[in-house]
């Protein structure tokens, strides 16, 4: 096989294996450049802490579990202030709605069984399940994993349920100067493919774009002369539901794979 990204520009907009990554971009003949979308992850314990109390004093109706990783934390935060059986019997007495195999796998390794599960992994597969219920005056809390699920959060506010948020992990947001220095590459025709990994990627990018006004110029980059390529179908929603209609998604959800589906991609517009 040639090396499909002779000349060009791929942007990582992840801030891990970059040089990995790099590599990779440069062994099919691209030209890489590191960009990342995403602040630093950490745990909020003081904050969780606070939620988690405020949801036993006022249980709630729904739980929506979106991430395993998330789910852990959160058990481990009651646990570790001496909660857990509190929180326990809060997510037994509410109906159990659940995002990804890995967040079942987390309930059940706690005995808990789902009410509704999304049929795909995403976001809208578990809107879909959902979509029967009725959620008029009743509370529902949400575990999120640093985004707050607008699309999620839409169909339950128009479906009348009073929301909470439990955010086990918090984000630091990316450097603005990176974030602008991006988009401006796009909009110069300086890049020819942003790789995303996560979702939160995504959210920073168009965040900022939305604030400063130039949401339309970055749609329109995406639409005419940038690629967007998306590990995993949680990355490909956001994408999405920002608006963009023309992206990559490898089978493998590894970015080693995103960067090869991108090679054949321009090899095949050759």
């Amino acid at each position: 096989m040639g090396k499909g990204l002779e000349g060009k520009r791929i942007v990582i907009a992840g801030s891990r294996k970059t040089e990995e990554m790099s590599l990779i971009i440069e062994k099919q003949g691209g030209l890489p450049l590191v960009r990342p979308l995403q602040g630093t992850v950490f745990l909020a314990e003081e904050e969780v802490g606070a939620e988690i109390k405020e949801l036993i004093s006022q249980p709630v109706d729904w739980m929506i579990f979106t991430t395993g990783i998330g789910t852990e934390a959160l058990v481990n935060a009651a646990e570790e202030l001496e909660i857990k059986k509190e929180f326990l019997q809060v997510i037994e007495q509410a109906k159990i709605a659940v995002r990804g195999y890995k967040t079942i796998a987390a309930l059940k390794k706690l005995g808990i069984t789902p009410d509704a599960v999304d049929d795909d992994g995403t976001t809208a597969g578990l809107i879909r399940a959902l979509e029967k219920e009725s959620f008029i005056n009743k509370r529902v809390a949400i575990q999120l994993h640093g985004e707050k699920a607008p699309a999620l959060t839409a169909f339950l506010n128009e479906k009348g349920a009073s929301i909470h948020y439990l955010l086990p992990y918090r984000h630091h947001a990316p450097d603005e100067a990176m974030v602008e220095t991006l988009l401006d590459e796009m909009v110069n025709k300086e890049v020819d493919a942003v790789c995303f990994t996560t979702a939160i990627q995504v959210r920073s990018l168009f965040e900022y774009a939305r604030k400063e006004n130039r949401q339309e110029e970055l749609l329109a980059a995406f639409a005419s002369n940038t690629v967007a390529g998306a590990v995993g179908k949680v990355t490909a929603e956001a994408l999405t539901e920002e608006g963009v209609t023309r992206m990559i998604i490898p089978e493998l959800e590894r970015m080693g794979a995103m960067i090869m589906e991108l090679s054949k991609y321009y090899q095949s517009e050759k």
